[in-house]
């Protein structure tokens, strides 16, 4: 973080973004892109790119034409233009990474389409964003009670106020089709103010909300990840894994985008293996794959009919297998290759001092004689012995003078 307010405290504990992702650096937030060239200068006789980025609440960034050339840079407030009024939004980009940035994203407005910014935000703008940003959290309750009395099926994920607080967009998901006229109306007239309704996916609503993950970490899609691609069964085949939905979906309910990361480092590995739907065919019978190890590198077959036995073999001597096989040839039997194959199943374990029973607490503690006693009877035999002898020496002792003899005792 390059800003002083996310900095750390005396305590040594995080301080937080007191900004929350709108400060001037604009270092907080998973949007932000490094303007690498802004300290070099256009060479002779270039002009300057005129578009410029603008981001506006829940991540949403369009670019505006600086028709007026003012001077912006990154973190400025500005007001620009929208279907009807202006809206208030801050610079994230300016200058040729601009262009390169509508590039990547396959944005070429039409002469009709370009939006354009009027000016720097003044402080009675700002004043009135803010007032109407502090509006949004009540108008969702608000709006999500209607939307139950309604028994509509459908979730208000959030609200986003236009800059001049003159339309409210509300931000929805549905799995199936939704009827809200009657909804619209009812806004209308709580709220005194334009409707628009926007649906979103549940990727998007996991990225606006926010939480934590399976792995104990924030959500990816809150946190870096900006485009959301299309995650199917086959990743996880590819990685065997089971094909649990409770395991492979996150909390937007879709399967994770985490099963992607790793999916081509799998993709190249199994570009050794050969096909699993391939058959060996051997004079003891056709092989059928079972299952494969992509991290040792073997694959286990069974014979038709003996689905219960599997022999275990590598994917090179699959390869030599099919090989063989299309020069119509046959191997024996693929024990004679599993037989090559020493697999060290023993595994030895160290003994830690203390953690060698985990009820080793549960058993409640008892005298150690009377427990000994009771475990071994013939130790009671021993110290029933071992009292009778005591009994005997102190019987043989010889006894004080002054006491055994009577004549000095009266004396």
């Amino acid at each position: 973080m390059s800003c002083a307010s996310c900095s750390t405290g005396k305590d040594g504990q995080p301080k937080g973004c007191k900004s929350n992702g709108t400060c001037g650096t604009d270092s907080c937030n998973k949007l932000t892109v490094f303007d690498w060239l802004a300290n070099m200068s256009l060479p002779n006789g270039e002009v300057a790119f005129d578009f410029i980025e603008v981001r506006f609440k829940n991540g949403r960034k369009q670019y505006y034409k600086n028709k007026e050339n003012l001077t912006l840079s990154i973190g400025d407030i500005v007001a620009t233009q929208a279907a009807s009024g202006h809206d208030i939004g801050m610079v994230t980009l300016t200058g040729e990474l601009v262009r390169v940035q509508m590039k990547r994203k396959k944005i070429a407005p039409k002469p009709d389409e370009i939006l354009k910014i009027y000016r720097k935000a003044s402080q009675k703008d700002i004043d009135i964003w803010s007032a109407a940003r502090d509006k949004e959290e009540p108008m969702k309750v608000k709006a999500r009670q209607f939307a139950i009395d309604l028994k509509l099926q459908m979730k208000i994920s959030d609200i986003e106020f236009q800059g001049d607080s003159s339309k409210a967009t509300f931000y929805y998901t549905a799995e199936d089709r939704v009827d809200f006229r009657e909804l619209i109306k009812l806004f209308a007239k709580e709220f005194r103010t334009r409707i628009e309704m926007k649906q979103v996916g549940f990727r998007q609503e996991a990225s606006r909300l926010g939480g934590i993950g399976s792995c104990g970490r924030e959500l990816c899609c809150s946190t870096w990840l900006t485009d959301f691609r299309s995650v199917s069964t086959s990743a996880a085949r590819y990685q065997q894994l089971s094909l649990n939905p409770q395991k492979l979906a996150g909390q937007c309910g879709k399967l994770k985008c985490c099963l992607n990361y790793e999916l081509d480092s799998y993709l190249d590995a199994l570009k050794v293996f050969p096909k699993t739907d391939t058959k060996l065919y051997t004079e003891k019978g056709t092989a059928v794959c079972q299952k494969t190890d992509i991290f040792k590198g073997h694959l286990w077959y069974a014979y038709e009919g003996e689905w219960m036995n599997w022999h275990i073999i590598t994917a090179a001597q699959a390869k030599e297998i099919i090989a063989l096989n299309k020069n119509k040839e046959k191997v024996a039997s693929l024990e004679e290759y599993a037989s090559e194959l020493i697999i060290d199943t023993k595994t030895e374990f160290e003994n830690v001092v203390g953690q060698d029973s985990l009820t080793r607490f549960d058993r409640p503690k008892g005298n150690k004689k009377r427990r000994n006693n009771k475990a071994n009877p013939s130790n009671k035999n021993n110290n029933n012995r071992n009292n009778k002898n005591r009994n005997r020496k102190n019987n043989n002792k010889p006894q004080n003078k002054k006491t055994s003899n009577p004549s000095n005792a009266k004396k």
